[in-house]
């Protein structure tokens, strides 16, 4: 007889539940009569809050504890923000799907300034990523970039108290928490590069939780999943468990997959940019070729000098 309940592992912040009720909304709506609950679970990255994710780990910060509790049968699924995931996953588990990305772009919080250009020389811009600190210093090497860690309003609480002149975030996030009105820039891809999967999420189950797998089977978005599968191609090739300084994005247009990446230093000095476009079937073959083109550029010495192994 079939299961007809489903328990939803998820973080406790406030974009997480989001997440978790939007997955589960569906569900319901998808199988009338479904039990769908929530179990809260507590990970590494919602304890450390005062390090900046590279130096305690980066990739599986925000996972590891949900995918711990799935393997004990504790959840059925997790759902996560799909640029968490690291490109291997442990034995047992895997992504059952992917759901559509509305908006996968980095987006510029500053009442003050409005605009990434109007900052003065020497503002202090808040981020903890790797990713954005190298794409905002090769345009302006002058910003002072700040490390900041915390969920969305705790960012947004230290931006209106002064700590900062600007701070960048994922522009889904503030969206789905209905905060699209501190938006004051969307940065173009061609100014900030998102990271991989930024925008989605990915529903992990047991790989021979077959019932299941069924189950989430109609959340997966086909052009989004096979969108992430060049990102995460990308992103295995050039050290798909650290947090690391690259920026990826993959489109479909008309008939094509196009990919564009980007491997930068931390100051932003040196920067190694590409496109590749191809068959969409070939789409993770497509982000490692990428990956190869930009890493024999000069992002391989790039990465060496974090002490990333390629």
């Amino acid at each position: 007889m079939e299961k007809n309940t489903v328990i939803i592992g998820t973080r406790g912040s406030k974009l997480a539940l989001w997440q978790a009720d939007f997955v589960a909304e569906k569900l319901k709506a998808e199988y009338p009569g479904l039990t769908v609950t929530k179990k809260l679970i507590t990970t590494k990255g919602d304890k450390i809050l005062d390090t900046p994710l590279a130096k305690i780990g980066g990739k599986g910060l925000f996972t590891k504890e949900l995918e711990s509790a799935m393997l004990a049968g504790e959840i059925d699924i997790a759902v996560h923000s799909l640029k968490d995931m690291p490109t291997l996953l442990p034995e047992g588990l895997t992504i059952g799907a992917i759901t559509q990305r509305n908006e996968g772009l980095d987006a510029l919080v500053s009442p003050k300034y409005q605009t990434l250009n109007n900052l003065p020389v020497g503002a202090k811009v808040g981020t903890s990523s790797l990713r954005r600190r190298a794409q905002l210093l090769h345009l302006r090497p002058d910003l002072a970039i700040i490390s900041l860690r915390g969920n969305v309003n705790t960012r947004l609480a230290k931006l209106a108290q002064g700590d900062f002149d600007a701070i960048v975030l994922a522009a889904v996030g503030l969206k789905r928490l209905g905060l699209a009105n501190c938006i004051t820039e969307m940065l173009s891809p061609q100014v900030m590069l998102p990271a991989v999967g930024q925008g989605a999420l990915a529903i992990e189950v047991r790989a021979d939780d077959a019932a299941m797998l069924k189950k989430v089977a109609f959340l997966n978005d086909e052009a989004t999943a096979l969108c992430a599968a060049a990102e995460r191609g990308f992103l295995g090739k050039v050290g798909g468990g650290c947090q690391v300084p690259v920026g990826v994005r993959g489109e479909i247009a008309g008939t094509e997959l196009i990919v564009e990446a980007v491997i930068a230093s931390l100051d932003g000095q040196k920067i190694y940019r590409e496109s590749k476009r191809g068959q969409p079937e070939e789409a993770k073959l497509l982000g490692e070729e990428l990956a190869d083109l930009l890493l024999e550029a000069g992002g391989s010495e790039i990465l060496r000098e974090l002490g990333v192994e390629v």
